[in-house]
């Protein structure tokens, strides 16, 4: 296989991928309505923010963090702009530092879980200065935090299996 056809393989996978993020993001909306859950819990932003991580590349993953927020915001006005801006700091906040973070220790679950709550750090610190200056309304957080741990952890864990899985298979 020559270097062209590696490189437009890769191509090909990162657009399918992408394509696959934006079309579920697109459903998200429905899918919650139609099982009448709140789909919003398992924050479906950041675990195809990892899917593009674990599949495709750094460029692409910042790509995904700032055209998510972007297209739902398109699409369904939801979430309100400012929050949209915030949420894409927050997955390109998220990415950046586990890219960073995996290059300095090597350890997928803790680059997973550390990049994951600084992130959720930041965006809260943002968001509590947005609510209180009055440029955002409603509350300072929406899912429970417990929810955000067990999200988090679980994340960590299918970040962790997939590397591991990875350096099996090599």
């Amino acid at each position: 296989m020559t270097s062209a056809s590696v490189l437009a393989n890769k191509k090909t996978k990162t657009i399918l991928i992408d394509v696959a993020l934006i079309i579920t993001m697109y459903l998200v909306p429905t899918i919650s309505h139609l099982l009448a859950l709140p789909v919003y819990y398992i924050e479906p932003m950041r675990i195809m923010l990892f899917v593009s991580i674990l599949y495709t590349n750094r460029l692409n993953a910042a790509f995904i963090a700032v055209t998510l927020p972007l297209f739902s915001f398109a699409v369904s006005g939801h979430p309100v702009f400012i929050k949209m801006m915030l949420i894409s700091a927050e997955l390109l906040v998220n990415a950046f530092l586990f890219y960073y973070l995996m290059k300095i220790t090597n350890k997928p679950f803790i680059a997973g879980f550390i990049s994951i709550a600084a992130s959720k750090v930041f965006y809260y610190t943002i968001k509590y200065l947005l609510l209180s200056t009055a440029l955002l309304s409603g509350s300072l957080v929406s899912i429970p935090l417990a929810v955000q741990t067990i999200v988090t952890l679980v994340l960590s864990g299918l970040i962790y299996l997939k590397y591991f899985s990875d350096r099996k298979a090599a």
